[in-house]
């Protein structure tokens, strides 16, 4: 393994500043950590999430890595691609029926060297247990596990650094922190590296208010090993902008992501990243910025699902 393809100063991904009349007329400043940058393939906060699971695998001495996922998940297509890079043979195992032709997300993963194993939804469901884990390591050999999303303590140590980075390339700290929330360790990776400082907002892209809790368990998983509080209070959860759930859209927010890059040249996608975009551009509006303020948003990448979004809805991602 190369490793020094994983040391810190290669992640640094570039911060972009936004311009525009509305930025103008709130007088607010809005910057964007550019993660979709640092890698063609492991893009974004899975890069930041694998890193550290990578360093774990090779110091057990483990060349397999297994990690679970859907049909259309970035991390199984993360973890393909950082398996071929760096040498694992990786193992995916899918939630759902295998349907031929595979799509553009896991015919990737399949053409770099990942194994992928379709499970019932039922079977799925038991991916935490450890009875279920070790008829996997039964039938599929000694593995190296990280969980569906990616998310663990190796994780938010990676995603952590973040905060580092963007203290080497800024004058000062940013106001507010915004990001999108799925499994919450990126945001919880970022709520450990300010440690208390400024103010964070996760915007979840899944319905339902389970992530306050989910992260402040993370964040108790890594109190002692990163030297952070776990009963930070600057940090939220914003749930109004996940336009019905996993994976929903409506027509506004594919205008918004279409718009936006006409005017910035950045991609966005529908999932995660268009809806943290959507939502930060509509708090401003209404004011919710103090003026004078400065907003970082973290683009965590994802992009390589547009292509089976529009596969499935008809190329309304332009």
């Amino acid at each position: 393994m190369n490793n020094s393809l994983l040391t810190p100063t290669y992640l640094f991904s570039p911060v972009q500043e936004i311009k525009n009349n509305l930025l103008q007329s709130k007088g607010v400043q809005l910057l964007v950590k550019r993660d979709d940058l640092i890698h063609p393939q492991v893009s974004g906060n899975k890069w930041r999430k694998l890193k550290y699971n990578l360093l774990a695998a090779k110091e057990a001495q483990q060349n397999t890595l297994l990690t679970f996922g859907g049909a259309f998940s970035n991390h199984i297509y993360a973890t393909a691609a950082a398996g071929k890079v760096f040498g694992f043979k990786t193992i995916g195992v899918i939630r759902g029926d295998h349907i031929e032709p595979l799509n553009a997300t896991l015919a990737y993963a399949e053409k770099v060297g990942m194994e992928l194993h379709f499970i019932a939804r039922s079977e799925y469901r038991k991916k935490e247990e450890v009875a279920f884990q070790q008829n996997l390591q039964k039938k599929l050999g000694p593995f190296f596990l990280i969980p569906e999303g990616g998310t663990n303590e190796n994780a938010i140590k990676g995603c952590s650094e973040l905060v580092e980075e963007v203290a080497h390339q800024l004058p000062e700290l940013p106001d507010y922190w915004c990001a999108s929330c799925g499994t919450g360790g990126t945001l919880s990776g970022i709520i450990a590296g300010l440690n208390g400082e400024k103010k964070i907002i996760g915007f979840s892209a899944l319905k339902g208010d389970f992530h306050q809790k989910d992260i402040q368990m993370l964040l108790s998983h890594v109190s002692d090993t990163l030297k952070v509080s776990d009963t930070l209070d600057n940090w939220q959860i914003n749930t109004a902008y996940h336009f019905g759930g996993y994976a929903k859209f409506k027509p506004t927010l594919i205008d918004f992501i279409n718009t936006f890059k006409q005017e910035n040249n950045i991609q966005l996608e529908p999932i995660y990243t268009g809806k943290l975009f959507y939502g930060i551009y509509d708090l401003i509006k209404n004011d919710y910025f103090p003026k004078g303020s400065s907003i970082l948003a973290v683009h965590t990448g994802g992009l390589q699902g547009i292509a089976g979004f529009n596969r499935r809805f008809g190329n309304l991602i332009r």
